[in-house]
């Protein structure tokens, strides 16, 4: 069986993927900064190898096993306030890896065939202030705000492995829901008190796709040869911030009290990061639809349900 190479393989997506690959029968090596201690309990078909993002290094020899690279790896956009630190922290992850992957393919003899990178709907701004906008589509114009700057250079940072007859496929992500943690972990907090935390007004569109989808995507990705370029790694039907939380609120316990969070609360938190939290933002899954995938949690309910354990 083929090999795949994933550099944020730890991450809350890379876990999942590194799963359904080695049930599947791949072979997975994770690539990390530190290697795991000795004797320390690991499925035999899952390998790490070293590299360091900030030295520009690399294992040679996992880059030469491989056949097919996901690339996961960034820093956490939702861990902190942006402070210009952060910032630079943010991007500097993104575009560093890309780069020394890019590095790697072009210096080390490798039998690579395809190379599928992780971006975000950080790409697009907030939804056109008019009645019924469409979606948006993978051909959309980049924002100029920061997550749209940052997913620009994370994309650019990639896009050589394709100049060097690499089959490469970039999905910007939306709001990934897993019980494993992420937003969905977050938004589930004030429910254990029975409130239902409705952020601002509540009716800002959040594009969001269960952890089986993402992976789904990912899995496809690799496995069929016509998947090639962007997609957008949403489910096909967005929801508001209020319709999110309140779906969460009847798969766990039926009943609970909606609770609006302030805008200037949220501000005064978060600071510059409140903008995503508060922003509209509808994307479109009909690209990879088209391309063959159909997904297994297209509807907010269900998915809130499975998530819950129903």
């Amino acid at each position: 069986m083929a090999t795949v190479l994933i550099t944020g393989g730890t991450g809350l997506i890379g876990t999942a993927l590194t799963e359904t690959l080695v049930q599947k029968g791949y072979d997975v090596i994770v690539l990390t900064r530190r290697l795991p201690e000795k004797g320390q309990a690991y499925n035999p078909k899952i390998r790490f190898a070293q590299w360091d993002i900030a030295a520009q290094t690399i294992d040679t020899g996992a880059v030469q096993a491989a056949d097919y690279i996901v690339h996961l790896a960034g820093a956490n956009v939702a861990q902190g306030r942006w402070t210009e630190a952060r910032k630079k922290e943010i991007v500097s992850s993104r575009v560093r890896s890309g780069q020394l992957l890019v590095k790697a393919l072009s210096e080390i003899p490798n039998k690579v065939q395809a190379v599928v990178a992780s971006s975000a709907i950080g790409w697009y701004g907030p939804d056109p202030q008019v009645p019924n906008p469409r979606p948006f589509v993978e051909t959309d114009g980049v924002d100029g705000a920061f997550l749209g700057q940052t997913c620009k250079q994370w994309e650019d940072s990639i896009t050589p492995v394709a100049t060097m007859g690499k089959r490469l496929v970039i999905f910007r992500t939306g709001i990934v829901l897993s019980r494993e943690g992420g937003a969905y972990k977050e938004f589930k907090k004030p429910l254990q008190f029975g409130i239902a935390g409705i952020l601002g007004s509540g009716k800002q569109v959040v594009s969001w796709i269960h952890i089986a989808d993402i992976v789904g995507l990912y899995v496809t990705a690799l496995e069929q040869q016509q998947w090639q370029g962007v997609y957008n790694a949403v489910a096909p039907n967005p929801v508001s911030n209020k319709e999110l939380v309140l779906a969460m609120a009847a798969a766990k316990d039926g009943i609970a009290i909606p609770a609006p969070v302030p805008e200037f609360a949220l501000k005064i938190a978060l600071g510059e990061m409140s903008i995503e939290v508060l922003k509209s933002a509808t994307v479109s899954s009909a690209k990879a639809q088209k391309e063959g995938y159909t997904f297994i949690f297209p509807e907010i309910g269900a998915a809130t349900r499975n998530l819950e354990g129903k």
